[in-house]
């Protein structure tokens, strides 16, 4: 069987009601960076991307977002930069490990501004927000993967109940698109 993802190849635990967040830590075995988030993820899903980080031998990243008002960095703050400046999604990761600790989207006008991009299971606790689909999944085989590894890619994507995109989830698909149909009067606000 194929290995795609630590944390969703053996299935993964419910979201817990009620669950109000926790701490995501890196790599580093002394002195990690630490960053609290705040409040329950949403759109949890595996990203095929060549941009996010992924676990060593991952094929997919797992990542989830988050009001960005509901992450601090509560360690190792001066351990942190920014991958690539040039990125719509600023990916801060700890210098030491190279652990994307979380991404942010600074233009005011992209459809997500507001919302940072975290790795739960960089945290200990249990109850964040499931994975719900896989997205960019095409985009693994630019990070090497094989093209005739795709079909069993996909069906096991479906087997765990990650639906496999090309781009992301219909409804942010749909979401994006609002954003641009009221910033263009398509829509009214």
């Amino acid at each position: 069987m194929i290995k795609l993802h630590p944390a969703i190849d053996n299935g993964w635990q419910p979201a817990k009601p009620g669950f109000t967040g926790g701490t995501i830590v890196c790599h580093c075995k002394g002195d990690p960076v630490v960053v609290e988030i705040g409040s329950q993820t949403a759109h949890n899903h595996a990203c095929g991307c060549t941009k996010c980080w992924k676990p060593e031998g991952a094929i997919f990243a797992q990542i989830a977002v988050v009001s960005r008002d509901k992450v601090r960095v509560l360690e190792g703050e001066n351990k942190l930069e920014v991958v690539d400046p040039s990125a719509t999604i600023q990916r801060h990761a700890c210098k030491a490990c190279g652990v994307h600790m979380y991404g942010r989207i600074e233009n005011r006008d992209h459809p997500f501004y507001g919302l940072d991009f975290v790795h739960t299971e960089l945290s200990d606790e249990q109850g964040w927000s499931e994975p719900e689909f896989a997205a960019f999944v095409s985009s693994v085989i630019e990070g090497g993967v094989s093209p005739d590894k795709m079909g069993e890619i996909r069906d096991r994507l479906n087997e765990l109940g990650l639906p496999p995109y090309d781009a992301l989830s219909p409804a942010l698909m749909d979401a994006i698109a609002t954003h641009v149909a009221r910033q263009n009067g398509k829509l009214a606000a």
